[in-house]
């Protein structure tokens, strides 16, 4: 064999072959203008994918139907109502909207009234309580318990608010359930008819009983139809049956607290005088209960390596993907936050998220309208039977919280 490196031996192929077939003469490039031109053609056609892409992606909450807008309570006999009319300030709030802007447009030049300006119908308690509950019959009357003690002593009977006065009276729990295929609705039912029909009801424990023992509670009768149960015919997920309930509260002030009972409810006094330190002139503001203190506890530290290492990396990308005012909030998923009713009109018609990420988006909301919020530190313990999936769920919240600020900074979510 031939050890001659024929490689580069081109004469046996002919003229015009290898390093002869370069160019005699130069090539002339296009112009640098039409460079940009064509780089801008290219930038343009992917932000319009991008768009259409965001467009498919962001979710839209569904409508809620027709059953999903009434409600079952406990009659003063013991006998479960039939379902009634929700009352529903957001349709009346979104009619006088429309109906303002129909007027608006027969008279050219008159100004439109729309949010902010337009008022929301006043209030007719003090407190509302929104519950979200996806099969929570085993840990639902332990926070009900707790929940109900609370409210009575602090705010009185569910008929003692006074409508348009503001009074420190009165209070309602909003039980939504959200798709739930156990016995929540009737656990919530049997608990509101045990507690309204007798004067010494027998005590659940819950998580914030003494050594979890129900003979440390103390039982509380209730009137009836303080606790209205909501059932949705599909889950849609924490964000849906939260804004479901919130679109109903009747009261000055609305919360929304876990069925799990991990946050310590009698702490919802302190969310009150937090709020009210903030309210600006029209009175709106959030307070949001908060478990950063705990962060070097041990209810945190004897947590998975992983767990705590997903919680910091999402806190991460929230302060990288958020507006300042909310990137500030140390802890923004805590399931224990209230709301002014004021401040409603300016969050509750936006949401669009119905998953985890829901509470992101209700603060920018927030924040976007100039809503004051104080962060409020609160007792807050690990109870066992967590719906979330740590790996799962914690990329779905990255996801979504991407999803969304993407959707915000791009115009596809915008107020009307």
């Amino acid at each position: 064999m031939s050890k001659e490196n024929r490689a580069f031996d081109t004469q046996r192929l002919g003229a015009g072959y290898g390093f002869e077939s370069h160019p005699k003469q130069a090539v002339e490039l296009p112009p640098t203008w039409a460079l940009f031109v064509g780089l801008g053609f290219m930038l343009f056609a992917l932000g319009f994918w991008v768009y259409i892409a965001l467009n498919l992606l962001a979710p839209t909450p569904r409508l809620p139907r027709r059953s999903e807008k009434q409600y079952i309570t406990i009659l003063p006999d013991g006998s479960r109502s039939k379902p009634n009319e929700l009352s529903c300030w957001l349709d009346k709030w979104a009619a006088e909207k429309e109906a303002a802007k129909q007027q608006a447009a027969k008279e050219p030049g008159t100004k439109v009234v729309v949010p902010p300006q337009m008022p929301i119908e006043q209030a007719d308690l003090f407190m509302s309580v929104v519950v979200p509950a996806y099969n929570e019959e085993e840990r639902l009357e332990g926070m009900l318990e707790e929940a109900v003690e609370f409210l009575e002593s602090e705010y009185g009977g569910a008929h003692d608010g006074e409508n348009g006065q503001y009074k420190q009276k009165g209070w309602e729990i909003l039980i939504v359930s959200d798709g739930s295929t156990d016995g929540t609705v009737d656990k919530a039912l049997e608990f509101a008819k045990e507690h309204q029909l007798s004067q010494h009801p027998a005590p659940k424990p819950g998580p914030w009983s003494e050594n979890g023992n129900a003979k440390a509670l103390h039982s509380t009768h209730i009137p009836h139809g303080s606790i209205r149960v909501i059932t949705l015919e599909e889950n849609r997920g924490k964000g849906g049956a939260v804004t479901h309930g919130m679109r109903h509260a009747r009261g000055q002030y609305i919360v929304f607290a876990d069925a799990d009972g991990a946050s310590r409810f009698s702490d919802l006094g302190k969310l009150v005088s937090g709020c009210k330190t903030i309210e600006d002139k029209d009175g709106r503001g959030v307070a949001i209960g908060s478990r950063a203190h705990l962060v070097g506890s041990e209810a945190v530290v004897q947590r998975s390596a992983l767990r705590n290492f997903l919680m910091h990396s999402f806190h991460i990308l929230l302060r990288i993907m958020t507006p300042p005012a909310t990137a500030r909030i140390k802890d923004t998923q805590c399931g224990f936050k209230l709301f002014s009713r004021p401040a409603l009109p300016y969050i509750v018609p936006y949401m669009h998220s119905e998953g985890w990420i829901f509470d992101v988006e209700m603060l920018m909301l927030a924040e976007s309208a100039d809503i004051a919020m104080i962060e409020v530190t609160i007792g807050w313990k690990e109870v066992l039977g967590s719906k979330l999936n740590v790996v799962w769920d914690s990329i779905g919240m990255a996801w979504g919280l991407a999803l969304l600020r993407a959707c915000w900074m791009c115009g596809i979510y915008r107020r009307d």
